[in-house]
């Protein structure tokens, strides 16, 4: 098991311990068996728990109201519109080009989620949005 060397009175021992069970040791000094008894049991060590506080709930996904009657398209990053490709009344199919968005030099088409008719529109062409900013509303 283990190894050990020591040194008493200027003379050298070499310990190894064979096994051990319960309170009994069994080792070998200088090649000499021994069985040592010892008064108080020797603790094991354990191997330490990780302990962690318990993990947050996620955060409930948005319900939709599939009563809603109004869609609302939102800026998915900060940019700028280059251009509106729909007016207000326009009926409009679902992927539809509402608007284009250029952030970080790119390009960026907004389509429509879902069919509908535009209510309102709320940004105009060389206007800078923030990012979940009110872009367009659809009925």
């Amino acid at each position: 098991m283990k190894s050990y060397k020591f040194k008493v009175n200027e003379n050298g021992y070499t310990v190894n311990i064979k096994s051990h069970e319960d309170n009994v040791i069994n080792l070998e000094v200088n090649g000499t068996s021994y069985d040592v008894i010892m008064q108080a049991e020797i603790k094991k060590s354990k191997t330490p728990t990780l302990v962690r506080a318990a993990s947050k709930q996620p955060s409930v996904p948005l319900k939709v109201n599939p009563k809603s009657t109004k869609t609302k398209i939102v800026a998915p990053i900060p940019g700028t519109i280059l251009s509106l490709n729909v007016k207000v009344g326009d009926t409009i199919k679902e992927n539809d080009l509402l608007l284009v968005l250029e952030a970080m030099k790119m390009e960026n088409n907004i389509v429509a989620e879902k069919s509908g008719v535009v209510s309102s529109i709320k940004v105009e062409v060389g206007q800078q949005v923030l990012q979940d900013a009110l872009l367009i509303e659809l009925e």
